[in-house]
């Protein structure tokens, strides 16, 4: 048993889709989530910016004695993954799980004709990462889109509307050319876009997200490492914790309004210095 918090971290809002499933699938569990809000989005960063930010954020949960670390973010695991794994799992034992590997697995096997469509960030879509995750698998047909404007559409709240639908048909029109029949969204943001995203691809068309197979990963890592949290008195349950990185008030709404009411108080911290902006 291990009562430590599961420390989730994103570039903004899109890595509460991966809480909210962590937090149903482990309920005992407490979270600690940190939005890179002042940097948000990672997509249009250089990869060496973004393995930045994503190292100093996740030494922050770190510090803050997490029992794991989630990197709920496409474009930090692309950017990131390999560091992450050597300084948080090889030198501290802590247990280190990504968000592309499991949406991956989860589309070879949904996906009927062999063909898959993946949308990402700039950043993620030009790591090659999805394509390399698919690629020991003989046979597929892999069809890649960056969305370079979804995340700012979610991180203002918009999740509806007809300039949306026009951005995603103009995305999404050359993996419906390409004829996919699954389609991994690859960017913790995009699974509040199912509805567009959905709607455009058509019924035919299987949304494939980390959020779900991420959280069994977690499952199953918790569980195999005997890192589960002890189950609560009654009356008694977890507390979990939201950190941004800025002062502004649109997390605090959005989060509220994306996750539930988990979200209580969201604190402000300072990365470079790790102390608290009161």
């Amino acid at each position: 048993m291990d009562n430590a918090p599961i420390g989730i971290f994103d570039s903004g809002l899109g890595g509460l889709t991966v809480a909210r499933a962590v937090i149903d699938k482990l309920p005992d569990e407490e979270i600690l989530y940190l939005g890179d809000t002042a940097h948000t989005p990672y997509g249009p960063r250089a990869i060496a910016e973004a393995r930045r930010f994503t190292l100093e954020c996740l030494d922050e949960l770190a510090f803050r004695g997490v029992k794991a670390l989630v990197i709920a973010c496409n474009t930090a695991t692309a950017a990131a993954l390999s560091d992450a794994r050597e300084r948080y799992w090889i030198d501290a034992h802590i247990p280190v799980i990504e968000v592309i590997t499991p949406a991956a697995k989860q589309a070879v096997a949904t996906t009927r004709n062999r063909r898959i469509g993946v949308i990402g960030t700039q950043a993620t879509i030009q790591s090659e990462a999805y394509r390399n995750a698919l690629a020991a698998v003989p046979g597929l047909h892999v069809s890649q889109q960056a969305c370079p404007d979804f995340v700012p559409f979610v991180e203002r709240g918009v999740t509806t509307g007809v300039e949306l639908e026009a951005v995603a048909r103009e995305y999404l029109q050359p993996l419906k050319d390409d004829g996919v029949d699954t389609l991994i969204l690859g960017c913790t943001h995009y699974p509040l876009l199912t509805g567009v995203i959905g709607r455009v691809m058509g019924e035919g068309v299987s949304l494939v997200t980390s959020s779900e197979a991420t959280a069994n990963v977690t499952y199953n890592e918790l569980t195999d490492r005997d890192l589960l949290h002890e189950p609560w008195a009654e009356g008694d349950g977890p507390h979990h914790q939201f950190m941004t990185t800025d002062s502004g008030d649109t997390f605090p709404r959005l989060a509220r309004r994306f996750l539930g009411p988990e979200v209580g108080n969201v604190q402000e911290i300072s990365i470079a210095s790790g102390a608290s902006a009161q």
